[in-house]
């Protein structure tokens, strides 16, 4: 591509940085330590999404994103997912950026590509019932995870505080939307447990386990969080606490699939699912439906992607029940 070209593209889609820092968004603010973290995911999003804009062309773009620092690098892959979900968009010659990324070098990062997507269907206002059939009957609703997560993090006041959804997000869209409202609360409330918590609190009760699935993924994904906030998170979810597993298991897949370990994730997911990476990621592979099956159920009242999802949690809620069994023998 044109130096040109890539120029022309940045000018016109390209994103200010200075717009994923706590400042411009009004987050809550916490430790320093954390902020800092917490903006520079949103600016390796924000370099990822540049990335595939200059250079969308799979082996280009692997290689800009392949230096980036390993644990943030995930970020950068949903950033290009975004950008190429865009491209696709506003080119109509062509339009398979995306797929022949997923087929190539973004295939150990479809978790995060695909939420990427979701951003660039926030803001172009997408078909959505089109737009998911584009995408692999399973996978592909992560994308509208990405998009509530774009909402909550763009538009607080009026997803958050008002609970006000997408005129398109009705049925099960909902639910999936709201793991991605939850992700954007452990920003929204610098990581804080009991903030985070208190926002969940004011949404209607059939809402919050998502809320809560979506907080235990960016917990143990993104981090922030020391072993007393994963603690404390713990004891507010309560009765969610399986929904909030459930989350930190899909992170723990996500970072093993792609191959981007992070030591952050490595102690969320002992403590909220109460093991290892690899055998949390091991639930999410021994829940998975076969192809055919979610095939047959993409359009379906309760997807294959939701019988997943529950097959995780009654998975993982098993081991919390046995714990405590032990705990009560001893």
């Amino acid at each position: 591509m044109s130096r040109h070209v890539a120029s022309l593209r940045r000018r016109l889609f390209g994103i200010d940085p200075a717009e994923v820092t706590f400042a411009r968004r009004g987050f809550d603010l916490g430790a320093r330590e954390t902020v800092e973290r917490l903006e520079r995911i949103g600016g390796t999003f924000v370099e990822g999404y540049h990335a595939a804009l200059e250079s969308p062309e799979p082996v280009e773009l692997e290689r800009a994103l392949g230096r980036i620092e390993v644990p943030y690098q995930g970020f950068a892959f949903e950033g290009a997912g975004m950008a190429l979900a865009l491209l696709d968009r506003v080119t109509p010659w062509r339009r398979n950026r995306l797929a022949d990324f997923l087929r190539g070098p973004g295939e150990p990062h479809v978790y995060m590509v695909t939420i990427g997507a979701g951003w660039a269907w926030a803001r172009l206002g997408s078909h959505l019932g089109r737009m998911l059939g584009q995408l692999d009957s399973l996978l592909g609703w992560l994308a509208l995870d990405g998009y509530g997560f774009h909402e909550g993090y763009f538009h607080p006041g009026r997803t958050i505080d008002e609970q006000q959804l997408p005129r398109q997000v009705k049925g099960y869209r909902v639910r999936v939307f709201d793991t991605g409202v939850g992700r954007s609360l452990w920003f929204v409330s610098c990581a804080d447990p009991d903030a985070a918590a208190d926002r969940i609190r004011r949404f209607d009760t059939p809402r919050q386990a998502d809320l809560w699935a979506g907080l235990g993924l960016a917990c143990t994904y993104a981090g922030g969080a020391g072993e007393a906030g994963i603690e404390r998170l713990l004891e507010l979810a309560g009765p969610h606490r399986a929904s909030l597993a459930q989350g930190s298991a899909f992170a723990a897949k996500a970072r093993q699939r792609a191959g981007l370990p992070a030591e952050h994730t490595r102690r969320a997911v002992e403590a909220i699912c109460g093991t290892t990476v690899d055998l949390a990621a091991k639930v999410c592979d021994s829940e998975l439906p076969d192809a055919r099956d979610a095939d047959e159920t993409a359009a379906a009242e309760l997807p294959a992607f939701e019988r997943w999802r529950s097959g995780i949690r009654a998975s993982l809620a098993s081991g919390f029940q046995n714990d405590l069994a032990q705990e009560r023998r001893a």
